[in-house]
């Protein structure tokens, strides 16, 4: 079975951020031929020889096994639920295992956004597999940008680039929210968000949450630090100038009060806290307020 679209892509959806070149699916049976010949110049390849391509693809394998092999990552095993992402200018080669063949959905994509993301690290050539499972919603966004590019009704390619971040955000999520799926994990940053909480205006120190978790500040510090994508300092600094936002806003308690009142270590200390949070000073940040009212 094959769908099948290669698309083109103009100057005005260029300036979109993202856009889409390939998208489609096809289901290779025991002992087929891979790839089958049905593909454009470009797009096929050798699997004992690789290829390189100009877009990132999605690989989505829904059923049956196999490998991939890039230049960055080495050879890798591919499982029903995995999904693998391609990098343009890569050389790379994936193929199906003889005895099982699978079926995959892709989407290739290019653009300005998706570099960004991966110059920023959220994806990497090092680690180009997504252990997440079989998901009914990326199953659904294939199959919708199959129909959209079929159809290419006017302005399709923005709608096929919100199906993509929709599928890369599904992808980022799941795949490095599996680590969290510890009660005991949750459990943890639940207690330490409520410590800070209830202890937001004092100055407590972060080996002191570790101790009421009773676990090491190494490991306390890790745990959090992956789910958070902040260091319980940073953290709990945030927390405290959400609050003085709030006191701010709702009293009429002065800068250097509210300063006291959180326990920062001097007003100046707290004012220059809150302007590289904020970007403004508290002052700022008030008579904004007054403006707007």
């Amino acid at each position: 079975m094959f769908a099948i679209k290669y698309i083109a892509q103009n100057e005005r959806d260029g300036q979109w951020g993202l856009t889409v070149c390939s998208t489609g699916t096809q289901h290779i049976l025991p002992g087929e031929a891979y790839p089958p010949p049905v593909h454009e110049n470009g797009y096929m390849f050798d699997p004992h020889k690789g290829r390189i391509i100009n877009e990132y693809q999605l690989v989505y394998i829904v059923e049956g096994k196999g490998t991939l092999t890039t230049a960055s990552a080495g050879t890798l095993r591919i499982n029903s639920g995995d999904i693998f992402q391609i990098f343009p200018n890569e050389w790379h080669t994936y193929s199906p295992d003889p005895e099982t063949g699978w079926r995959e959905y892709w989407i290739g994509f290019q653009g300005v956004d998706i570099d960004s993301r991966v110059n920023a690290g959220f994806f990497s050539q090092k680690s180009p597999v997504y252990r997440i499972g079989l998901n009914e919603t990326l199953v659904h966004l294939y199959k919708e940008a199959i129909t959209v590019a079929q159809r290419q009704e006017p302005h399709f390619q923005q709608l096929l680039a919100g199906i993509v971040n929709y599928q890369l955000g599904i992808v980022f999520t799941t795949h490095n929210n599996r680590k969290f799926n510890d009660k005991i994990n949750t459990s943890i940053i639940d207690k330490a968000r409520y410590f800070m909480q209830e202890n937001i205006d004092t100055d407590i120190d972060m080996p002191e949450i570790a101790k009421f978790l009773n676990i090491s500040y190494s490991t306390f510090r890790r745990i959090f630090k992956t789910y958070t994508g902040m260091a319980p300092a940073q953290y709990y600094m945030s927390m405290k100038v959400q609050r003085a936002k709030e006191m701010l806003r709702s009293t009429t308690m002065s800068v250097k009060e509210v300063s006291f009142a959180l326990h920062f270590e001097t007003p100046e200390y707290f004012s220059r806290i809150f302007k590289k949070k904020t970007g403004m000073t508290p002052s700022q940040f008030r008579d904004k307020l007054q403006i707007i009212i």
